[in-house]
């Protein structure tokens, strides 16, 4: 999974949708009236995206894996995240300019969501840490397929005066998927082979119909940008100071939050004192609508308050030092109870973070012209940590014996990630 912004995708072209299109306040092309129907389409695809994201990694695989080889589960659940984070990195672009060339959307769309189900298939029937470690960054390869095109069709097809709605349709679909994920990964702990086939067929109904009920219209094909280009766009960006800044604790954020994040049925299982007769996969079921709903809260109640105000900084800061005080809870107490609060304050740290620093962002973009190029480079603050994540979390347990150091160093990063935002200028 690649943590993105709605609407900067690999694939993002600015490229017209069905119907004619029109200029926008700076007199460039935009897209024309989107197709019928299709934010609450767009909020599907998501929602079945996350799902998959974070049911199987967070659910399914970590309990394969801990079948395999119960003693070193946490390395391995380490060497595999941190493999497939890489491919899945790497793979986004790459799917997105492919869907670029070929002038077209749906196509990728449908092929990726399809192409799941076998993959989930065959994932479910491996018994070595290997063979895991390859399936699942198959599987990764045709999820980014399906999210590389999916991501870029706000762009493609939905004016700007109506980007708003449909970035927040794109951002629900984390909470509401992450709800679905959790509670259909619980219902298949114990048969994990055909939950894997769940999560591959809600992937592949949703991607029949979004393909079926929102059609496209071919665009022009796009020219690939050099790599050179790329890695040279890449500088420019953070050569700017305020951007520089922002894209440093973005990343020093995203970093903490995953370090944990993707541990959490281990931590449930060897950290947490459950009440009698709650499993940790009943416990993740619990702990995941709860952070969700707060996440829910937090995204739509930090935006407006941070707009009602102007003070973007100020709402970042907190947010991020909120999230750190959310980590030292668990690192106190490893009661139920603790675990509970934990996900309440971090859903509302991460969830108002999230909406108030990508407005920051957009502020201190370097220059307007290449505005949705920087918002490109700001998603590597979203991707690379997620890569660096499962690596260093399964370093610190395993040094220390236990996950009380890795939410220390969680919040050490979140803190670093709310000062980051001190060196801003442009921006109150």
């Amino acid at each position: 999974m690649a943590l993105s912004s709605p609407g900067t995708g690999p694939g993002t072209t600015g490229a017209a949708d069905p119907g004619p299109p029109t200029a926008d306040a700076t007199g460039s092309p935009s897209p024309g009236r989107p197709t019928r129907g299709l934010l609450p389409l767009l909020l599907a695809g998501n929602t079945a995206m996350y799902a998959l994201y974070i049911g199987v990694p967070g659910m399914l695989l970590a309990l394969q894996i801990e079948d395999i080889d119960p003693a070193g589960k946490v390395a391995n659940f380490g060497l595999v995240s941190g493999i497939s984070a890489v491919f899945a990195t790497v793979f986004n672009p790459v799917a997105g300019a492919l869907s670029d060339r070929s002038g077209r959307r749906n196509p990728w769309i449908l092929a990726g969501g399809l192409l799941v189900l076998p993959v989930m298939l065959l994932l479910g029937g491996v018994h070595s840490i290997l063979l895991v470690t390859i399936v699942w960054c198959l599987g990764q390869a045709v999820m980014n397929v399906y999210q590389a095109a999916l991501t870029s069709v706000v762009p493609d097809r939905v004016p700007t005066a109506a980007r708003g709605r449909a970035s927040a349709a794109v951002g629900l679909g984390l909470p509401l998927g992450s709800t679905v994920g959790a509670l259909v990964g619980a219902a298949f702990s114990e048969q994990y082979r055909t939950g894997y086939l769940v999560f591959g067929a809600i992937v592949a109904a949703t991607a029949v119909l979004f393909t079926a009920c929102a059609p496209e219209r071919r665009m022009p094909a796009r020219a690939p940008v050099p790599v050179r280009a790329q890695i040279a766009a890449f500088g420019d960006a953070l050569r700017h100071h305020d951007f520089r800044w922002a894209f440093i604790g973005r990343a020093l954020l995203v970093l903490g939050y995953f370090s944990v994040a993707g541990f959490q049925l281990y931590i449930l299982k060897d950290h947490t004192v459950l009440p009698a007769g709650l499993s940790a996969e009943g416990a993740v079921a619990i702990l995941m609508p709860v952070g969700a709903v707060a996440m829910v809260v937090s995204t739509v109640l930090g935006g407006w308050l941070s707009d009602r105000f102007d003070r973007r900084k100020l709402f970042v800061g907190a947010s991020a030092a909120l999230a750190a005080v959310a980590l030292l809870i668990p690192a106190v107490s490893s009661s139920w109870s603790a675990m509970l609060a934990f996900s309440v304050v971090n859903g509302l740290g991460f969830g108002c973070y999230m909406a108030v620093d990508t407005a920051l962002v957009t502020m201190v973009l370097p220059k307007a012209e290449d505005a949705a190029r920087d918002m490109g480079v700001l998603n590597v603050a979203n991707a690379g940590p997620q890569i660096v994540a499962p690596f260093a979390a399964s370093l610190v347990v395993s040094l220390s014996g236990g996950y009380t150091a890795l939410f220390l160093v969680a919040a050490v990063l979140s803190v670093l990630g709310a000062l980051a935002v001190r060196p801003i200028r442009s921006v109150r």
